[in-house]
């Protein structure tokens, strides 16, 4: 979720003091709630919302490029300044560094185009949350794809990875796309793990997607227990 970076006297455009952002020192006076997404309303995959804001964007495209954290994919998702960042698939230990260096970037970026990025599971309530779902293909020594059917018996006690913060658990509530349940699912995007296969895609790109997990999570520990209840 993207908002737009307060001054120390808030958005007023007249305060001397609105040109020199400072989320601190708004928080201490107002509550989240008050600040400003970049976009309003739940427009998931628009085509428009992305001009309001597109030279951010052009930035950080380049910049994942240039830091070897290609994106493969980018739209709007439900709730108000929301994006969804799907990076170019990779090794696992790899793609752990790139997501780090990812975030980082965006927060870096978003100071020049006054944009401050929230990796919070859920910013903002009455909205669904920010994940972090973790996409995972392992294939055997005869090129077919392999479930780790065992990661459901560990699900729950993977939760303090998946889920690090109070706030994590505020995602994790019905309605808004998020799981609630040991459970998985042929592209059942309300379970904790969700099957994607043919037709839906090639049958070499069979994976299964780890839903639990939110932006707030550590994309190291978290693959690191993904294979480990393996």
């Amino acid at each position: 979720m993207n908002f737009q970076t307060p001054g120390e006297e808030g958005y007023a455009s007249d305060s001397h003091t609105a040109h020199r952002p400072n989320v601190a020192a708004f928080l201490e006076d107002n509550a989240p709630k008050r600040l400003r997404p970049i976009t309003v309303d739940n427009f998931g995959y628009s085509l428009s919302r992305p001009n309001a804001t597109r030279r951010y964007f052009y930035d950080i495209f380049d910049k994942s490029a240039q830091f070897n954290c290609n994106i493969e994919g980018w739209h709007t998702e439900t709730g108000p300044g929301v994006y969804e960042a799907a990076l170019k698939v990779s090794e696992v230990g790899e793609i752990a560094d790139r997501v780090s260096l990812f975030k980082y970037l965006v927060k870096s970026i978003g100071v020049d185009h006054n944009v401050t990025p929230c990796f919070m599971a859920k910013p903002l309530q009455g909205f669904a949350g920010n994940s972090g779902h973790v996409h995972v293909s392992l294939c055997g020594a005869d090129g077919r794809n392999l479930f780790l059917a065992s990661l459901l018996e560990a699900l729950p006690d993977l939760m303090p990875v998946f889920a690090p913060t109070v706030n994590s658990y505020k995602r994790l509530v019905e309605n808004y796309w998020a799981p609630v349940d040991l459970s998985w699912g042929l592209e059942d995007r309300l379970s904790s793990i969700r099957l994607i296969a043919p037709p839906v895609c090639k049958p070499s790109a069979t994976r299964f997607e780890v839903r639990v997990p939110g932006a707030d999570t550590h994309p190291h520990f978290t693959l690191h227990a993904i294979l480990g209840a393996g």
